[in-house]
């Protein structure tokens, strides 16, 4: 399990993310923290984890500004 937190990149955490997961080892699980804004990441993140062949385990509130999704290949 790995842990990648992604907040310091704000709106702009989705390139980050599509190389952690294509680079990720298949069958460990990627916790990924980032902030959420207007809620409009929430649902890019998910379909960045489906176009990227993992399953979203997670995906929950942090705090008021900060997301969590755990994923898996």
């Amino acid at each position: 399990m790995k842990r990648y937190d992604l907040r310091h990149l704000k709106d702009n955490f989705e390139p980050r993310m599509r190389e952690i997961l294509a680079s990720h080892k298949a069958g460990e699980v990627a916790i990924f923290l980032f902030e959420i804004g207007d809620f409009s990441p929430i649902q890019r993140s998910a379909d960045l984890v489906k176009e990227c062949g993992y399953e979203l385990l997670n995906s929950l509130k942090f705090n008021e500004v900060d997301w969590t999704i755990v994923t898996k290949k």
